[in-house]
């Protein structure tokens, strides 16, 4: 069974400035967690540090300890490209690779990572994550065909098989569905629900509806003000947070009363 993701007196910067402040998380394994709250407080920003995605900006880093698995992904001598292979990311905008085939795209991560697979084995991974995606019976007849010629609603899903063909423990998703019409929004909004019998996954979402009928367990950030780091205000069982929350700031911003 995985364990839970442990995130202790973690400190966000780009450069000098503290963007998130001392956030200490259980993330539980096998679940679906929602962060929600207003823009700019730091949830895509905490989101982008559980991969070591965040460092990729040039001054950026963090301090404190994220464990995966046991280990602190920001402890000496960890390897941030084997890190972003067991914590995989799918990102707001759809972002198929243009010149590649559907059936590339989802082999793109496994060539990354020099595995060199026969012919056979590589159909079964495709057809494997593409049916994990939902997306197999739609694009079957076509897997030769650009990626890019797909739907938004299909590229995205294209983008979640890519993301589970590397076998990640963990997937983040940063606004999946903020480009989305509705009904592409529901089979994402499904999918996650097929996913998290094999997968941490970790989703931000300005959107409250889809944070209540996705998650198990929902996360508020907030910041104090305009160059104030961003905080982890509470983090409960998703129908405890929209029903009765701890905080006061939890309380107003679910209702509506700010941002």
């Amino acid at each position: 069974m995985p364990q839970p993701i442990k995130v202790e007196d973690l400190n966000i910067y780009y450069g000098d400035f503290l963007a998130v402040e001392d956030v200490n998380v259980t993330i539980q394994p096998r679940s679906v967690t929602a962060l929600i709250g207003p823009s700019g407080c730091g949830k895509s920003t905490f989101l982008r540090t559980l991969n070591r995605m965040h460092e990729v900006i040039p001054g950026a880093h963090a301090e404190g300890t994220v464990e995966i698995d046991g280990q602190n992904i920001y402890g000496p001598g960890i390897d941030p490209v084997n890190v972003r292979r067991r914590v995989g990311m799918v990102f707001q905008k759809a972002n198929p690779f243009p010149t590649m085939s559907i059936r590339d795209n989802v082999l793109a991560g496994a060539k990354l990572n020099n595995r060199r697979l026969p012919r056979r084995e590589a159909d079964e991974l495709v057809e494997r994550s593409l049916r994990g995606a939902n997306l197999w019976e739609e694009v079957k007849d076509r897997l030769d065909k650009p990626g890019l010629g797909l739907s938004g609603g299909q590229q995205q899903r294209l983008c979640i098989a890519r993301t589970i063909a590397v076998k990640p423990e963990v997937v983040l998703m940063d606004e999946p569905c903020s480009a989305l019409d509705p009904i592409s929004t529901l089979a994402i909004e499904d999918l996650i629900h097929e996913l998290k019998k094999d997968y941490t996954i970790v989703i931000v979402t300005h959107n409250m509806q889809q944070a209540s009928r996705v998650s198990d367990r929902t996360g508020f950030f907030n910041i104090a003000g305009t160059g104030k780091p961003g905080h982890l205000i509470e983090i409960d069982d998703t129908e405890k947070m929209f029903t009765n929350p701890e905080n006061e700031q939890t309380e107003n911003y679910i209702s509506g009363k700010f941002g």
